[in-house]
């Protein structure tokens, strides 16, 4: 996967909007345990709103966290701060990924790509298979404490935001590696 973030990333500099402000949140949530749960996804999307009060939130909404919210009926919930949008193409979110101020998701991936680009991420669940991004990345595991997630972008806005030690093999070259070893098994 890094690979592929290696190889697309100077492509991705040209997706990037003019309009966005200078400091944003991008936010991504997908997975059953966090959308299905209406109550919590209530309250998610209720502490996004306040948070939205001191730094823009770009919500690419997910298929199935958009059902789920219409039947919630809070599309009252967007402002002008808390904008919810239909989902990007890669090479545009990546744009959006890494000129965020942090990234809040349930998503695995995103908590790799946040760690190689720097960008710190919050990470909406409780555990994750990606433990490096936490013992070495930007990632951290807020869970569902809607406190943490506000205590921690106060954090990030005061230049306090958990910074990403270097990880080994995270390099663009693993498919190199990887051909190197099929090629001398032969």
């Amino acid at each position: 996967m890094i690979d592929t973030l290696v190889r697309l990333l100077p492509r991705c500099l040209s997706y990037k909007p003019d309009d966005l402000p200078a400091r944003y949140a991008l936010v991504t949530v997908h997975r059953p345990s966090n959308v299905d749960d209406l109550a919590w996804l209530s309250t998610l999307l209720a502490a996004l709103a306040e948070l939205s009060q001191d730094l823009a939130i770009l919500f690419p909404v997910h298929p199935r966290t958009r059902q789920r919210i219409s039947e919630l009926d809070l599309h009252a919930t967007a402002n002008g701060r808390l904008c919810f949008t239909d989902p990007k193409p890669y090479l545009e979110f990546l744009a959006l990924e890494q000129g965020a101020t942090v990234v809040i998701t349930d998503s695995g991936g995103l908590q790799e790509e946040t760690s190689f680009l720097g960008v710190p991420c919050l990470t909406l669940r409780e555990t994750t298979e990606r433990p490096i991004t936490v013992s070495r990345g930007t990632n951290l595991l807020i869970g569902r404490d809607t406190a943490r997630l506000k205590s921690e972008i106060r954090r990030i806005l005061a230049g306090d935001a958990k910074k990403a030690s270097p990880i080994p093999l995270w390099d663009g070259h693993a498919g190199d590696r990887i051909a190197q070893v099929i090629t001398r098994t032969r």
